[in-house]
């Protein structure tokens, strides 16, 4: 198989204008040496300047509206692309990140990346909102099928913070964040929308911090059409996956964890590449 492009995906928490982390944090990320890469919850209103400057052989674009958190998108400028501002996946709230879609033409070829950053929260308001905006991911792959004349020939895949943490309630009606996945994987199986969620090499990619009563959480996903190629990256235990996590996952100790997160961020970075 052939490398056609590779992609980053980064919540870097309320990336703001402090200079010193964002040259920490372009120094990360220009090391995985991404084609294209999303990166959320972007605050500063300086950050998209610095980005500009220190990563000149990209081009970007960053969401607008009433959020306070963005999504920024870069993609190197030896790609041919072109971007658009989804407000669909807002699911009506407008206080939400619209999600950001990156086509790729490739040897005569779409390839549609959606980047999101879906409604955090344990309550039932949250995981709702949640549940409506996957189901509007998933089901996109069938819009852009007929865009592309015909059930299943669409190249798409979603990524993201997802935020699957389930939800909370009384009366033994709690949903753990497993049961979440579950029915979004068995949802992305219909033949109608043919998407499965891919690997990675490591499961959990959010923390907090070893200080804190929260437990590393499993928030960041991948969703692939079947019709899509991958890189292959070993897991600790020697079996295969698709998507390699990296950032404070690659830590031996809680100190290495916790100071890699105030250096760069509570998520680790996703990297992929799809191949032919």
């Amino acid at each position: 198989m052939a490398k056609l492009f590779s992609v980053a995906s980064w919540n870097v928490e309320h990336f703001k204008d402090d200079p010193t982390r964002v040259k920490r944090v372009v120094e990360f990320l220009d090391a995985q040496k991404p084609d294209v890469f999303g990166l959320f919850e972007v605050e500063g209103s300086t950050i998209f300047d610095q980005l500009v400057g220190q990563m000149p052989s990209y081009t970007f674009q960053i969401t607008e509206g009433p959020q306070t958190q963005e999504i920024l998108v870069g993609v190197r400028k030896t790609l041919t692309a072109f971007i658009t501002q989804k407000v669909e996946f807002r699911s009506g709230t407008t206080h939400m990140r619209p999600g950001q879609l990156v086509t790729i033409v490739k040897n005569k070829q779409n390839y549609g990346l959606l980047f999101l950053h879906l409604a955090s929260g344990t309550d039932p308001r949250g995981m709702g909102l949640r549940d409506d905006m996957l189901q509007r991911a998933l089901d996109f792959r069938e819009t852009l099928d007929k865009a592309e004349g015909g059930e299943g020939k669409a190249r798409y895949l979603f990524v993201g913070d997802l935020n699957t943490m389930g939800m909370k309630y009384p009366f033994d009606r709690s949903i753990e964040p497993s049961l979440e996945l579950g029915k979004w994987d068995r949802y992305a199986a219909r033949a109608k929308v043919s998407m499965r969620r891919l690997a990675k090499t490591h499961e959990l990619t959010w923390f907090n911090g070893s200080k804190s009563s929260l437990k590393p959480s499993n928030l960041d996903h991948v969703f692939a059409s079947s019709n899509l190629k991958f890189k292959t990256f070993k897991r600790p235990d020697g079996t295969d996956s698709s998507v390699a996590v990296r950032g404070w996952v690659q830590e031996t100790t809680d100190a290495g964890k916790d100071a890699w997160i105030g250096r760069f961020s509570d998520h680790s970075l996703m990297y992929f590449e799809i191949h032919s």
